[in-house]
């Protein structure tokens, strides 16, 4: 069995393995990684024979830490690394090459419309209803999305909304409030199968999901990194903030905004914190905080997108998909039992 593991900004760690009774055997751990002393490998082998392969990835990255000891280097790659791809080569956690991405550029929806959509999709993915999905979003009208854990009055300035014609929706993720208007922001939710990042931590699966548009960003000609915990950015300053959520039910889902263009006097208008953020690092300016996407490339924001998705094409399995009927009926009926409702809005007053 075989498993491979590109880690975010690191190295490719590849396993060959077998089972006999239910236990690892024949290991060869292999790839473009560096290892000092390169003894190591042996000993890490033999950590690993034997052990039960129904092993988690904790257990099987204490092994290895074990086996290596304090003096063993690992450059490009850790312990925990080679214990996803053995996972991988077991069959327990998937990699990007095991699925076929659907892929849809979604038209204009209101914001309320958008929280549900991310929302049944991602149950649909987990249902099996649908494969893992990349949907590309339209905004129909301006609005505040704010975390799902999140003060409304904290974040929120009513009268600026109002001024502004913002509609303040929450999400089903955590993290912070976003100010998105038609045409200057890109957003893309990933609606995947848990076994994708099947022993990453949350801070892991964020870099792991998000190294693909990283690659994208390259293609128009930016240099971006992924920044702890759930930012994108370059050296002229944010582009990006992702959120994610794990549904019990087997999906992940994973949402990320990127400023094309910013009206930062309306933003900074409509979110409070906004204010605090500015004056806690000194910056006057959002657009020295948030650098759009429009400002470092000069391209057309729809040029962009369609090289995000043939990058994406061109790195994955994908097939052309849409929202259906179906979908768009049960997100309908969510937006009115939950998404617009001021219980929803304000669960968080």
């Amino acid at each position: 069995m075989h498993g491979e593991y590109k880690v975010p900004g690191g190295k490719l760690v590849v396993v060959d393995v077998d089972t006999v009774d239910d236990a690892l055997t024949n290991v060869v751990i292999s790839g473009d990684f560096f290892l000092e002393p390169a003894e190591a490998i042996a000993d890490i082998r033999g950590a690993l024979t034997g052990l039960p392969a129904t092993a988690s990835v904790a257990e099987l990255t204490a092994a290895i830490q074990r086996a290596a000891g304090p003096d063993t280097h690992f450059v490009g790659f850790t312990p925990e690394s080679v214990a996803i791809a053995v996972r991988r080569a077991l069959g327990h956690a998937t990699g990007w090459h095991d699925h076929v991405f659907e892929v849809l550029h979604d038209e204009p929806r209101h914001p309320h419309m958008q929280m549900a959509l991310d929302d049944v999709i991602s149950r649909a993915v987990a249902d099996g209803k649908r494969g893992p999905t990349l949907r590309i979003w339209e905004w129909a009208s301006s609005a505040v999305v704010i975390g799902s854990f999140q003060s409304l009055r904290n974040e929120v300035d009513p009268e600026g909304a109002a001024k502004h014609d913002i509609t303040v929706t929450r999400r089903v993720t955590g993290g912070g409030a976003m100010f998105v208007q038609p045409g200057n922001t890109i957003t893309y939710s990933l609606s995947v199968p848990p076994s994708l990042v099947e022993g990453l931590s949350f801070e892991q699966s964020y870099a792991f999901l998000d190294d693909w548009v990283l690659g994208a960003l390259a293609d128009v000609g930016i240099r971006a990194r992924y920044v702890p915990l759930n930012d994108i950015a370059s050296d002229a300053g944010k582009i990006a903030g992702a959120a994610q959520k794990r549904y019990a039910s087997g999906a992940v889902l994973h949402h990320v905004t990127m400023a094309y263009d910013i009206d930062a006097d309306a933003m900074m208008e409509t979110l409070r914190i906004g204010r605090e953020k500015m004056s806690d690092k000194g910056t006057k300016s959002a657009n020295k905080r948030v650098d759009p996407l429009r400002s470092q490339t000069g391209m057309a924001r729809a040029d962009i997108i369609a090289a995000f998705l043939n990058h994406f094409a061109s790195r994955y399995s994908t097939v052309a998909a849409g929202v259906s009927p179906d979908e768009v009926a049960e997100a309908a009926a969510l937006v009115e039992s939950k998404f617009s409702t001021p219980e929803w809005i304000g669960l968080v007053p």
